[in-house]
């Protein structure tokens, strides 16, 4: 790895957990990066961005932050660091300061995927397997999506409905994966939400989860930004 090469560092969203990027990774690593894969408490929009600031404070150098789904609005809040040469967005969403995840889905309608998950009287949201199979990675296999159900870390409510305070990508060189077969977030909002930020965006024709279905090609967007960014 070159020294001038940042660091990726990947952050996943709800009904999910560090997990999510192992297809990813090695694709990364095969290059000679250095890859950090948070593991996000989604307790709370702002423990979830100390948990990625921690990230970024312990790696050399410059990196890339890049966020799945509601990690979007994490990397938004948390990118303004003077260590972020960039952000890669994979289906994910991304409010403007003043903003939180569930304003920025107001307009569109509810998808399959949020209309089968179950919150629990503490208010965290988890997805059942059928949810999950059906509605979040129906691209996926039936062995993994019962693992990635398994392995889900639930969310607590509170997190869609926390604003952010800042707007990195307004201020940060951006790339965003619209995942076309999306079924959790409208396809329409993920290309308007791209076109808001001016980002360099690549279609792919996959379910909520293409870090999952189509790893190579999520990889190549990222490599894509850090070669960008080392020149």
């Amino acid at each position: 790895m070159a020294t001038s090469d940042p660091t990726i560092i990947l952050v996943h969203g709800a009904f999910s957990d560090g997990s999510a990027w192992n297809k990813v990774i090695p694709h990364l690593h095969a290059k000679g990066l250095q890859v950090v894969s948070v593991q996000n408490p989604l307790l709370s929009l702002a423990e979830d961005v100390a948990a990625v600031n921690r990230a970024i404070a312990l790696a050399e150098g410059k990196v890339i932050l890049v966020g799945h789904s509601y990690g979007g609005a994490v990397i938004t809040e948390a990118g303004e660091h003077d260590k972020v040469a960039a952000l890669v967005f994979v289906a994910a969403l991304a409010p403007a300061a003043g903003q939180s995840c569930a304003d920025v889905m107001q307009g569109y309608p509810l998808s399959p995927c949020i209309m089968k998950a179950t919150q629990d009287t503490h208010g965290f949201l988890y997805l059942p397997l059928k949810g999950m199979a059906e509605d979040y990675a129906q691209d996926v296999s039936a062995e993994e999506v019962r693992i990635m159900a398994a392995t889900q870390c639930p969310i607590h409510g509170g997190c869609f409905e926390a604003r952010v305070t800042r707007t990195a990508w307004a201020v940060k060189p951006s790339w965003y994966i619209v995942a076309s077969e999306d079924r959790a977030l409208p396809p329409d909002l993920l290309r308007a939400l791209a076109q808001r930020m001016n980002a360099r965006t690549v279609e792919l024709p996959t379910s909520h989860v293409p870090q999952r279905s189509k790893p190579a090609e999520v990889a190549a967007v990222i490599l894509e930004a850090a070669n960008a960014v080392a020149r």
